[in-house]
């Protein structure tokens, strides 16, 4: 694996949420609702549950467990993330942390989870050191990431339209963590166990979405998918033009009666704090 620059991919994605905090909700929001209940249920969020949301952006799964009578607490990094998120939901305690150095005791939660957030951390090892840490005896994590980039094409087809328009595939990106590294179950198994959990489980959910045009589609990616707009964004007019070509015929294969119906599958992991 890379040398990874944690401080510097840390800084990206807190500059990076800061700048699609406002319109990470209109595109991308309704695509990782998707697997908000499948999420809440492998951590056992109910009624009275103690519950922190991690990198939990505009608020939607805090929000979603606090509908389900849970003791709910989001946390992000992004100072203006954590506004979309109070300004939404006034209800909800939201607090601005780094998911490395969190600022709660030792076993204050019954359950800790994280919609798309592993693979945006610099390190994610010691975060999920930390998340264990939080949790209590007998308290379950539980984390989804996207599948490959073949299987998930919402956000994959920017990565497959840049590679092939012949863009290095990170180009204007501070060295950090693969994108698609947890997207394999061995992966996310062996984060989960060496960090202290047992029973751990990886599944794979799968649904569709529908997006009218291309432009909705390009314009969205390029609002709300940090690394893939930064990609796009920093290459000369001309090279974008490009990736927008490849992205256009990319895409033409999930149009159906004038809109794009999208394949999207993400990987949900749980386990138990012993």
């Amino acid at each position: 694996m890379a040398t990874i620059d944690a401080e510097a991919f840390r800084e990206f994605e807190r500059r990076g949420y800061d700048r699609v905090a406002r319109s990470y909700g209109d595109f991308f929001e309704p695509i990782t609702a998707g697997t908000i209940e499948a999420l809440l249920d492998a951590a056992d969020v109910r009624r009275g549950t103690r519950v922190l949301d991690v990198a939990c952006g505009p608020g939607l799964v805090a929000a979603a467990a606090a509908k389900r009578g849970a003791q709910a607490i989001g946390a992000d990094l992004s100072p203006k993330m954590v506004a979309v998120a109070r300004a939404r939901h006034p209800a909800l305690d939201v607090r601005e942390a780094d998911a490395e150095r969190l600022p709660f005791d030792e076993a204050r939660f019954d359950a800790i989870v994280s919609n798309f957030g592993i693979g945006h951390f610099a390190r994610p090892e010691p975060v999920a050191v930390e998340l264990v840490r939080a949790l209590a005896r007998g308290g379950r994590a539980a984390l989804s990431w996207w599948d490959g980039p073949a299987e998930a094409r919402v956000n994959g087809v920017f990565f497959d339209a840049v590679e092939e328009a012949g863009v290095g595939a990170l180009a204007g990106v501070p060295a950090g963590p693969p994108p698609f590294r947890f997207s394999d179950d061995a992966e996310l198994r062996a984060l989960l166990t060496i960090a202290g959990l047992e029973e751990v489980t990886v599944r794979t959910v799968t649904w569709t979405h529908r997006i009218p045009t291309a432009d909705a589609w390009w314009n969205g990616g390029l609002n709300s998918l940090l690394r893939a707009s930064t990609i796009v964004m920093t290459q000369p007019i001309d090279v974008q033009r490009r990736i927008r070509g490849v992205f256009d015929r990319l895409i033409d294969r999930h149009r159906v009666d004038g809109a794009f119906v999208v394949p999207v599958s993400a990987k949900i992991a749980a386990g138990r704090k012993p």
